[in-house]
């Protein structure tokens, strides 16, 4: 049975949550003044109790957004998880469904995994042709000011959309893995944030459009920076001439005739990543009632 279920319909020309249940450990809260008055929206706030998930946790959430409806799904905070007990190992899983001329919009707040911890999370999205999605999914490296950096056991993340007749239209698995080579700090280099960005949909083109113009002009800057200083400056992170970027983005289109767009950050600061996510989707404003990450 799942731990949090939420639907969303049309009743009356707007979009209401006609049902919504939720249990230990996890709670949801739909307030009704997070958009102004005539803004057809309805806002879902996930939140555990105990501020993080623990050792052994396995939350999972169903959410089915009726054709025509608008829902957000986002969370307080970052999503702490506990150091593991064990081979233990917290788990999240998310169904979604999402209607015709539907949007969804999942932002939350990164995740991040204390020393140890071992985390594992699933979500899935199911789209008919006109469904709109806009899917937010990072990681920060850890609680910086206890000295940790990439120091969980585990983390896997997978996200996975289908369309109709479950057709496959987009599959991706993020592993992150202590290994007795390599930590994950030394292949994580100097960035503290990874984060993937999805936008799908008709309602999203323009969207699509500016974010990847806007990716394109900051990279082309970034790397002409990054080159300039490496050729003047002594780091040993300046190879060739070449000082590695602290902000990296990019995009890159998927599905039929490319209706989807990924970007895909790395980040040497979690900060960096939440004034690119408020930048880029400013733009959803009008749609949902304020601005995500504002």
């Amino acid at each position: 049975m799942a731990t949090g279920k939420v639907v969303v319909e049309k009743i009356r020309g707007r979009s209401t949550a006609t049902s919504c249940f939720s249990k230990y450990p996890l709670k949801f809260i739909l307030p009704t003044k997070v958009a102004p008055v005539g803004t057809d929206v309805v806002w879902i706030y996930s939140i555990t109790y105990g501020g993080g998930i623990v050792s052994g946790d396995s939350i999972s959430c169903e959410f089915t957004i009726g054709d025509g409806c608008t829902a957000v799904l986002t969370t307080q905070s970052s999503t702490k998880v506990y150091k593991a007990i064990g081979s233990k190992c917290s788990e999240q899983t998310l169904q979604a469904r999402i209607g015709s001329e539907s949007l969804l919009v999942v932002i939350p707040d990164p995740v991040t995994c204390f020393s140890t911890a071992r985390y594992y999370q699933k979500q899935e999205f199911r789209l008919v042709s006109d469904s709109n999605l806009v899917l937010v999914d990072w990681i920060t490296s850890g609680r910086h000011a206890n000295g940790e950096k990439w120091d969980f056991e585990f983390y896997k993340s997978i996200n996975n959309i289908y369309l109709e007749d479950d057709r496959p239209l987009f599959l991706d698995t993020v592993l992150l893995e202590k290994r007795n080579i390599r930590s994950i700090a030394e292949r994580m280099q100097d960035y503290h944030a990874i984060a993937m960005v999805i936008l799908f949909g008709p309602k999203l083109r323009e969207l699509q459009k500016q974010v990847q113009e806007n990716v394109k002009n900051m990279m082309s800057e970034q790397l002409q920076i990054s080159y300039g200083s490496g050729r003047h400056n002594p780091d040993s992170r300046a190879r060739n001439g070449f000082m590695k970027p602290e902000f990296i983005a990019s995009c890159s289109t998927f599905g039929p005739e490319g209706k989807g767009v990924v970007i895909r950050i790395a980040s040497d600061s979690t900060e960096s990543v939440y004034n690119f996510l408020r930048q880029q989707l400013g733009h959803l404003e009008p749609l949902l009632g304020q601005s995500p990450y504002a």
